[in-house]
């Protein structure tokens, strides 16, 4: 359930502010955010996530519980052109594209909040609820004015 967006005409510091807002959410839940935001890379995500649905679809997997396990956004090709300034002189600046990597997961079972211990005694085997031990407060300083 992968999909990869290769050389997209925009630089990656801008793709991953919307790949930050979808990641580790549910489908449907990406995909709505991704229609409604102003920014020129979710048009182009959103067909990604769509992209990666058909996938998983083709692959058998249930596509009702699926959810953004990873996405990453690295840099691609690098164009590199010039700009004429004054005096004939010339200018070189960079435009960067950028390689999307999208992986989908389905949904993962909940975990246990607090894990069980068994403790064994002489006639029965009792089981005890464990929990991280709590950080004691500190108790404020005294300070003494003469």
């Amino acid at each position: 359930m992968k999909a990869l967006l290769t050389n997209y005409h925009q630089s990656p510091q801008k793709v991953r502010l919307v790949a930050d807002l979808i990641r580790g959410k549910s489908v449907p839940a990406a995909r709505a955010a991704l229609t409604f935001l102003p920014k020129k890379s979710s048009m182009a995500i959103l067909k990604l996530v769509d992209s990666a649905v058909a996938n998983a679809r083709s692959s058998g997997v249930s596509t009702d519980e699926l959810f953004v396990r990873m996405i990453a956004v690295n840099k691609g090709a690098v164009l590199r052109r010039f700009k004429p300034m004054a005096r004939g002189r010339a200018a070189r600046y960079a435009k960067t594209m950028s390689i999307v990597t999208l992986e989908l997961g389905a949904n993962p079972k909940p975990k246990k909040t607090k894990q069980t211990k068994a403790v064994k005694t002489e006639d029965a085997v009792t089981t005890v609820k464990t929990a991280k031990p709590r950080a004691k407060k500190a108790k404020p300083a005294v300070v003494a004015t003469e």
